[in-house]
């Protein structure tokens, strides 16, 4: 079916969720009002949802329900070429996200979800990388707080160094970034479930992470600091931070001669004080070890139960941002330092939602205004600055400090 004449702008599978049903609100609360249709396994639980949002929301078009299983391959297909644009909230993206990308990509829609699982995202770019680009779609995984306030950050952060150092010096220039994540938040269980299944294959991670700590690409140097070292500033300790974001940077910065002659990213985490890191490299030990026996998995799983997020009051104080320090040598031997800053609300629900459903929005109203990346791509890579700018307007902070 011809892309323009599919019944649904959107398709939101993994309705039923917590950080769905958050998706959903936000695409309802829309000026512009879209072919939105929920999906998800369960036809009840789908009805009871939109009886909820819709009793939020009683001016906002009621979205259809559509039944669709993640490993229902016909299902899938069926509810992809109904549609432009596919989010997926359903995770552990390793156990259920291959088909419908797949489906994604036969059946010729957009894709976006918020994977922060590092191994899914490796194995998709290696497995259908080249058919998503023969297809012409853009497949963007990591959507969420997981990786765009980083990934889009460092993309901002480049964009300003070329309009102050002009786009001819800075692609000769060597580039060295840092970023600092601070933030009060919680994880869904989700979320939780998405982690501890992860960490058996952590290893696998590790080892396609030691790929990317340097590499030449067409004459460019594009290089990963995996362990940088815990250093003191001034509000606190700031240790490196193991996420699936200097991942999905790196990637960008292959994509972007801007982002330098040499580039490298290193990642920290900030803490307050030392005990602080400490108790929590601890616990984070202590739930690893756990979870690399089945029996562990389960205990842990049963903490957080699938489908729970914290309460709206609770969400309300939770913040974040992210600092990113740029340190430039220009081929004249000019050093020059800039400070950015990317922050907003709530980094695990309400901004993951906004930003996953932005994405969304964006790849259906302004494709032909980005970038002509296609494939299994980062945010940065397959929407740059105009996903940016619609952040923006929606209330997340980009700024040079």
């Amino acid at each position: 079916m011809n892309r323009k004449n599919r019944p649904y702008d959107i398709i939101l599978l993994g309705a039923t969720g917590f950080t769905g049903q958050l998706t959903a609100d936000y695409l309802l609360k829309q000026n512009t009002p879209i072919k939105l249709a929920l999906a998800g396994r369960d036809a009840q639980k789908l009805e009871q949802v939109r009886e909820s949002l819709l009793a939020d929301n009683p001016n906002a078009a009621i979205p259809d329900l559509l039944v669709a299983d993640s490993h229902n391959m016909a299902s899938l297909k069926q509810l992809c070429t109904q549609t432009k644009v596919v989010i997926s909230t359903v995770g552990p993206y390793m156990v259920h996200g291959e088909d419908l990308v797949t489906a994604c990509i036969t059946q010729g829609c957009d894709y976006v979800d918020l994977t922060g699982e590092p191994q899914f995202v490796s194995k998709m770019q290696q497995k259908y990388g080249a058919d998503a680009i023969k297809a012409g779609v853009k497949i963007v995984n990591c959507c969420g707080f997981d990786s765009i306030p980083h990934d889009l950050g460092v993309f901002f952060t480049l964009q300003s160094l070329e309009k102050k150092l002009g786009l001819e010096v800075l692609q000769q220039s060597s580039v060295a970034v840092e970023g600092f994540v601070r933030g009060h938040g919680d994880i869904s269980g989700g979320t939780w479930h998405s982690a501890i299944n992860a960490m058996p294959q952590w290893q696998d991670f590790i080892k396609e992470r030691r790929l990317q700590y340097k590499q030449q690409l067409d004459g460019r140097e594009i290089c990963l600091i995996e362990k940088p070292t815990i250093r003191k500033l001034k509000d606190g300790w700031a240790a490196p931070l193991s996420t699936i974001d200097p991942m999905i940077i790196v990637q960008s910065a292959r994509r972007y001669a801007h982002y330098g002659r040499s580039f490298s990213y290193a990642h920290f985490g900030v803490v307050p004080q030392l005990h602080r890191l400490a108790l929590t490299s601890a616990a984070v030990a202590g739930v690893f070890a756990l979870a690399q026996f089945n029996k562990g998995r389960e205990w842990l799983a049963k903490q957080r139960p699938s489908g729970t997020g914290p309460a709206p009051e609770d969400r309300a104080r939770h913040w974040f941002n992210v600092e990113f320090v740029a340190s430039v040598q220009t081929p004249q031997q000019q050093n020059v330092t800039l400070r950015t800053l990317v922050s907003g609300g709530d980094p695990g629900y309400d901004e993951t939602a906004k930003m996953l459903a932005e994405s969304a929005l964006c790849l259906l109203h302004d494709r032909t205004q980005l970038p002509p990346h296609f494939g299994i791509v980062t945010p940065a890579e397959a929407m740059g600055d105009v996903l940016i700018k619609r952040l923006q307007i929606a209330g997340m902070s980009f700024e040079v400090k």
